[in-house]
């Protein structure tokens, strides 16, 4: 069963917590420093927020599949349709491990399909607990067209970091 996922960037975490969960009337299933995230099932949906971005409001949007051949079927889907996608495997992202493929709508917005493989504990780092900007960076979205080489720019107004 597919998910729908919206990341939002913040400039006060503890503020947005506050009214999101008055929002959903449920605390967030994941709290860090710069991140919360809730897992609602009604509406079904991964609703993200952290202060990770420079600029605020939506930051990326997409779809959590709960398998790697769900993940295919919308891969399949994009290529059929001929839009492009940009395959990034074993992502260390978002304080988790995900496969994803990342696409950009005729507008810019990122939109990002991923499988979910397992948490690790820091916010697009290795789990050894450093969190570099090289590892920071990787928790992006190709800033350049699926078709153009790709390109990671985290904190920018079109980043897709989670």
């Amino acid at each position: 069963m597919k998910r729908l996922h919206v990341h939002v960037s913040v400039n006060n975490l503890p503020e947005s917590i506050r009214f999101y969960s008055g929002l959903f009337a449920t605390q967030p299933s994941v709290e860090k420093q710069d991140y919360a995230k809730w897992m609602l099932e009604d509406p079904r949906v991964n609703f993200a927020i952290s202060t990770r971005a420079n600029a605020v409001g939506v930051n990326h949007l997409g779809i959590q599949v709960e398998s790697a051949e769900e993940l295919a079927e919308i891969e399949g889907r994009a290529l059929a349709a001929g839009l492009g996608s940009e395959p990034e495997q074993g992502a260390n992202c978002c304080y988790a491990r995900s496969d994803k493929h990342w696409l950009e709508d005729p507008q810019g917005i990122v939109w990002e399909a991923f499988h979910t493989m397992g948490d690790i504990p820091v916010y697009g780092g290795s789990r050894d607990g450093k969190d570099t900007q090289a590892q920071a960076q990787a928790c992006c979205a190709p800033t350049t067209r699926p078709s153009e080489p790709p390109a990671a720019s985290c904190g920018s107004a079109s980043s897709g970091c989670c």
